[in-house]
């Protein structure tokens, strides 16, 4: 059932931490706004800026310009705000995981250990020629872009690798934490892909939206936030700290 404490006069940021304190799983689901407070560009962005200097990730061999766009963007910032208090509160037990369509490893960088990365990520690679994963983003962490070691093959990142398919492990994983949640927080994202997972909800899961445009998710919210995430989330802290 819906938590009980809620109302039209209270201050948002106060219903937040009401219902974070009376949850038993939370559940984030976030997108590229989360990662836009820490200054990394979209990644809508980053397609939009190589299209634009005639660079495509299907081009032949142009992949090795394409690239490196996106890892020096990924590279050039840190996580933000927002990304730190997720993995506090996955660290108290409160936030079960987070469901991303990022590809950026921000919420793994920031120290969240349940990430739902549904697009795959800088994370999940696989080399081009044979097959072989190579996991873990360090492997984008050099001057060089990674050849496999098997065959010789360039190793890409799933994104580009599959041309923007699901990555059906964390797509299970998803739909597993979205039908366990009572809480449901929609952080920064349109909710793109969300149709792999989004039906699995709990019928009665509370569902909070920070974002400070408008979305497809506003009729499904009961609170919707409109501000950016690393203001609530400072605001939240603050609240706490008031509180005690």
């Amino acid at each position: 059932m819906k938590f009980s404490i809620r109302g039209r006069g209270m201050d948002q940021i106060q219903q937040l931490a009401d219902d974070i304190d009376h949850s038993h799983s939370i559940v984030a689901i976030t997108g590229a706004g989360i990662s836009v407070a820490g200054g990394g560009m979209t990644y809508w962005q980053m397609s939009l800026s190589n299209r634009r200097a005639g660079v495509t990730p299907r081009s032949g061999g142009s992949y090795r310009s394409f690239l490196p766009t996106y890892l020096d963007n990924m590279f050039s910032y840190q996580p933000s705000f927002a990304h730190y208090s997720l993995a506090e509160m996955e660290e108290e037990g409160k936030l079960t995981g987070i469901i991303t369509t990022n590809v950026d490893c921000m919420h793994t960088i920031a120290g969240s250990k349940n990430v739902a990365e549904i697009q795959g990520s800088f994370q999940v690679n696989c080399c081009s020629r044979c097959g072989r994963h190579y996991d873990g983003y360090e492997i984008w962490k050099q001057e060089e872009l990674p050849m496999c070691e098997a065959c010789g093959g360039e190793i890409l990142p799933w994104p580009l690798y599959s041309h923007i398919s699901v990555w059906d492990a964390d797509v299970r994983k998803a739909r597993k934490w979205i039908s366990e949640a009572d809480l449901i927080l929609v952080i920064g994202t349109q909710g793109n892909y969300g149709g792999v997972y989004w039906n699995y909800r709990r019928s009665d899961a509370v569902i909070v939206q920070i974002n400070p445009g408008h979305t497809g998710f506003d009729r499904a919210a009961d609170l919707n936030i409109r501000e950016g995430s690393d203001d609530v989330f400072r605001k939240l802290k603050k609240l706490r700290d008031e509180n005690g």
